[in-house]
């Protein structure tokens, strides 16, 4: 029996703001130039490792800018 997969496309998550910071991340879409790069020669797996990556990456970055707010003093609660 013949097994066919249904290929599934994961998204670029380029959100068309670019910006590399010192690291050469992508502030926008928080991809590493590197990944940016070979993006489209990625399979489905490797997209999804980028992709977690991303979601890390910016979720760190949210918390170095909410600490940096709070040393300033610039933090304020809702």
């Amino acid at each position: 029996m013949i097994k066919y997969e249904k290929a599934i496309e994961i998204a670029s998550p380029c959100v068309r703001n670019c910006c590399l910071n010192t690291d050469d991340i992508c502030m926008g879409c928080f991809r590493h130039i590197n990944e940016i790069l070979a993006w489209k020669n990625y399979k489905t797996d490797e997209k999804k490792v980028v992709v977690t990556a991303c979601i890390e990456r910016r979720a760190s970055d949210e918390e170095k800018k909410l600490s940096r707010e709070k040393l300033n003093g610039n933090y304020r609660t809702k």
